[in-house]
């Protein structure tokens, strides 16, 4: 049997102590109990500081490996179970009689959503973008704006400060270019994930009057384009910038595939700005486990108790829920009531419905066996080898591919002018070492997924694309965990 336990540091907190013989005793101890071979064992403990997540305090995921008949490689450790815990929704629960009942078969059965298959394929992503696209009805819902679900209310990057250091950042680019007579007559600046416009704002506002103090009329050549996947989101970006609305374009676009939008900026934007998207992207995590590559694969469902539940409140059987959750994330709220309404008579029920399900759903997992990384797509144009430098760093890990974020990174740089900039702010793990002493993710924020993004892997790729990529800390407020990137291309 091996043993992770990852919050070392909870073991000396003074706030939240935990024990290992509180986390793990109860748990070595049902294993004992059972017929598992416990050779063939992992344990993993972790601290989900997510208080809304897909996860059970305890979870079983089976170890599929892509060549069962084949023999085991000399070094290489064959496992056939991962045992998970939460530390820390473990105080306080029968963590033996959890983990028998874990590893047993249940007498009820849960409500099955989906079939196996790679994470960001998984139906959570379904619900991801019905969040964003109903974005209104929620918050109706919910009485609340989205920012508000958000550590401290709204988002680190708004802030005066930065959007100043940038700007002159930018200024002294422009200065540079204009006198060499080489700056364009239209000074493209593009921000992708806008909010509710009050970033756009700022830095609109700031540039506006730094302009006047630099008196080099850049302001009045700017165009800046706001783009987010949400149109509710994009009405009010127009509203809070109409000040500036003769310098502002909008576009519906999808973080994944920002060139299906963009592509006539092609190496003509100085500045990309983008603030707490990547983490907001479809990723699958891989992970290497005793000397082999998996892919972890998911299957969302809803826990029986819950199903049968949710499923009194909208007249149906559990049996029905699968296709009644499919059909909100096709149809959406309103038409879910036009068409159903046998199972809820009014938006308004169908987006209470939508919620509860949201609340309840959960993932289980399992490691499927790679055959080989250059068989695995992380993205459209970046093959699975890229991870290989990341897996083979040292000791097990289980990470993030980010795929959503590598999509996205790797078509926005190629919209960057020779001097430009992409400058983005979120959650990054910024090395390997991250992921084997801490959760990162997924976890549920409001109505959406929220994982850390694998900074590593966008460094790698960058670089092999001639960009330079760095990270440092959000530098105008203490005590975040947001991270600011940098790219532009080598000198």
């Amino acid at each position: 049997m091996l043993v992770d336990f990852r919050p070392h540091a909870r073991l000396r907190s003074r706030t939240s102590p935990v024990t290992v013989e509180e986390s793990l005793g109860p748990v070595v101890g049902a294993l004992g109990e059972s017929d598992t071979d416990l050779s063939r064992v992992r344990v993993v403990c972790d601290w989900v500081q997510y208080k809304q997540n897909f996860r059970d305090v305890v979870e079983v995921r089976p170890i599929l490996s892509s060549t069962p008949d084949a023999p085991l490689p000399e070094g290489v450790r064959d496992d056939d179970l991962e045992v998970a815990v939460d530390v820390r929704r473990a105080a306080g629960v029968d963590l033996r009689a959890t983990t028998r009942a874990a590893l047993e078969t249940r007498e009820t059965p849960d409500v099955v959503l989906e079939d196996w298959g790679p994470t960001r394929e998984s139906c959570i992503w379904g619900f991801n973008a019905l969040y964003w696209t109903a974005l209104e009805q929620w918050e109706k819902a919910t009485g609340q704006a989205y920012e508000q679900a958000l550590p401290g209310g709204e988002s680190d990057a708004r802030n005066h400060d930065a959007a100043r250091g940038v700007i002159r950042e930018l200024f002294a680019v422009w200065d540079g270019l204009a006198d060499r007579g080489a700056l364009p007559p239209e000074l493209y600046v593009v921000e992708i994930g806008v909010g509710n416009g009050a970033q756009a704002r700022v830095f609109l506002d700031e540039l506006r009057e730094l302009d006047v103090e630099h008196g080099r009329g850049y302001y009045r050549r700017l165009h800046y384009l706001m783009c987010d996947y949400s149109p509710h989101v994009l009405d009010l970006a127009r509203e809070t910038v109409a000040e500036h609305a003769e310098h502002v374009s909008s576009f519906v676009m999808d973080a994944c595939k920002p060139r299906s939008v963009l592509a006539f900026l092609q190496f003509r934007v100085f500045l990309i700005y983008i603030s707490n998207v990547y983490d907001n992207l479809p990723t699958d995590e891989v992970a290497q486990l005793g000397g082999r590559t998996y892919l972890v694969e998911s299957r969302a469902f809803l826990p029986a108790a819950d199903a049968a539940e949710i499923a009194a409140s909208v007249n149906a059987r559990p049996d029905q829920l699968g296709g009644l959750v499919h059909a909100l994330l096709r149809l959406g709220p309103t038409l879910l009531a036009e068409a159903r309404p046998d199972h809820v008579s009014s938006p308004e029920d169908a987006v209470e419905f939508w919620r509860r399900t949201w609340s309840a759903v959960r993932l289980a997992e399992r490691y499927a066996g790679l055959a080989g990384l250059d068989t695995y797509e992380l993205s459209p144009t970046v093959n699975g080898e890229a991870l290989r430098p990341l897996l083979e760093s040292g000791a097990d890990v289980r990470m993030h591919v980010s795929n959503g974020a590598v999509a996205s990174f790797t078509e926005t740089i190629g919209l960057l002018h020779p001097f430009g900039k992409l400058v983005c702010h979120d959650l990054f793990a910024r090395d390997v070492g991250a992921y084997r002493t801490g959760f990162r993710g997924p976890g549920k924020y409001d109505g959406s997924v929220v994982n850390w993004v694998n900074g590593p892997l966008l460094a790698h790729i960058g670089r092999r694309r001639g960009f330079d990529v760095s990270y440092a800390p959000f530098a105008h407020r203490t005590g975040t965990n947001i991270v600011t990137m940098t790219a532009q291309v080598r000198d």
